[in-house]
């Protein structure tokens, strides 16, 4: 199973712990569904978009418990992104890891993170 991954600041998945699902980020909630990666995406993810970003978790889930709400769309250079148009259930979370800053400003991916 090739999961999907979403970095999300630990503040907001506090909360999301305590009601059972995640809505999404400030600008996920703006575009309207919740911005995932693949795998092979989600360091882009990390520089392009959380780039000097600390306290962030990085959050893997099971694509297949997402049902019909995940859908993949085109983005970053005709890329297609996973995108889910509804609250993430934390019932499809397979792991939360810390996804710290090295000393050279990049966020340091667990090599076991895959």
């Amino acid at each position: 199973m090739e999961l999907v991954y979403k970095i999300v600041p630990e503040e907001l998945w506090h909360q999301a712990e305590l009601i059972g699902t995640f809505a999404g980020s400030p600008a996920d909630l703006s575009d309207g569904f919740i911005h995932l990666s693949t795998a092979a995406q989600v360091r882009g993810t990390a520089a392009r978009h959380f780039a000097g970003k600390d306290s962030l978790l990085l959050v893997g889930v099971d694509p297949q418990l997402l049902g019909t709400d995940l859908r993949y769309e085109p983005s970053r250079g005709g890329a297609l992104f996973p995108h889910l148009y509804a609250p993430l259930n934390l019932d499809a979370v397979v792991s939360v890891k810390a996804l710290p800053l090295g000393a050279d400003g990049l966020h340091q991916f667990d090599d076991g993170f895959l």
